[in-house]
């Protein structure tokens, strides 16, 4: 796969007034929605009719009444919303924009995995390509992926996949041995490691702890806590939903947060008061920020690049999103 850094993302156009209103005038004259997730760059986030983690943002284009929806967020994200939309024509500002954590399985991987294990029950994160979503039981999000592990009768071996953090912190919480985990991640939460959330901590030891499952971090977190380093109380395994809800009820003044640095712009709209810092400021996925001004406006401008899942991957992938929607808080997404 070539990487973004090798791909030159649209640029040249700044995010001002002028582009605003063009983007909201072609938006209006293609009858399209903007949908933008929490990890897009904030003007990006400022101008979509929505914004949230990717399922949430997939449901919402399924209820829509717009027959065009632009989805400014990562590929495998844009095939979800196809999957759940099928009739419905869903653009993605830039094609590539694609995702280290989905490319970190495929489905004839996947296919033989479940041949090593047959009986097994596969659970893949909703983080995956439309392919591996078809291959799979059960979706899951990481705010329902314990949940719907726990609803699988305990004596039947799981296939979980693909992030190694997340299958981690499923088993930890179901504490079931016969869930094995692909080892798979996102770099960027994989980058945001143990050593580096626990001098954060220490330098700032009345702030609370918003952490992601996908991160390196996590299990040292939890070590630190039951240690007794961290207090228990101020450590928050939390899904991108889950963060925003945290974030307007927790009292403390500051929160160290430890995910993809766009999820600050989120944050900081929903608890003004609260000081949001990073755990890792350097945490910015590239696939992610491809999503450009220029990008959006070239999509809008030219009804590009339109997301086409074939319709027998498509209905085999829409089984395994609908039933993890049937379980536990499928709305919390990624």
């Amino acid at each position: 796969m070539v990487v973004a850094e090798q791909l030159a993302p649209y640029a040249g156009v700044e995010p001002d007034q002028a582009w605003a209103q063009e983007v909201r005038r072609l938006a209006d004259e293609r009858g399209a929605v903007l949908l933008a997730h929490n990890y897009q760059l904030p003007a990006i986030q400022d101008i979509a009719d929505h914004t949230g983690d990717s399922l949430a943002l997939s449901r919402i284009a399924a209820s829509s009444d717009a027959s065009t929806i632009v989805f400014c967020g990562v590929h495998f994200m844009a095939e979800t919303a196809k999957i759940l939309s099928p009739e419905k024509k869903i653009l993605i500002p830039d094609e590539r924009a694609g995702c280290s954590l989905a490319d970190s399985i495929t489905a004839e991987q996947l296919r033989a995995w479940k041949a090593e294990h047959p009986g097994a029950v596969v659970v893949s994160y909703v983080n995956t390509t439309a392919e591996v979503k078809a291959e799979t039981d059960i979706c899951c999000t990481s705010s329902n992926a314990v949940d719907v592990v726990r609803s699988i009768p305990a004596d039947t071996e799981v296939l979980f996949c693909p992030d190694q953090f997340l299958g981690a912190h499923v088993r930890r919480e179901t504490g079931r041995e016969n869930v094995h985990v692909w080892a798979g991640e996102c770099h960027v939460h994989a980058g945001i490691n143990g050593a580096e959330l626990a001098d954060r901590a220490a330098a700032n030891p009345d702030a609370d702890l918003f952490i992601h499952p996908e991160c390196g971090c996590a299990t040292s977190a939890l070590y630190l806590a039951g240690e007794g380093t961290l207090p228990p109380e101020r450590v928050k395994i939390l899904s991108t939903g889950g963060m925003l809800d945290a974030a307007r009820g927790t009292g403390a003044e500051s929160v160290l947060v430890a995910t993809e640095v766009g999820m600050l712009h989120q944050l900081r709209r929903a608890a003004p008061e609260i000081d949001f810092r990073a755990v890792n400021d350097r945490a910015s996925c590239r696939y992610m920020k491809m999503i450009t001004p220029a990008a959006l406006l070239r999509c809008l401008r030219e009804e590009a690049d339109e997301v086409h899942v074939p319709a027998d991957v498509a209905e085999r992938a829409r089984a395994s999103v609908q039933r993890m929607i049937g379980i536990g808080k499928p709305g919390g997404g990624e």
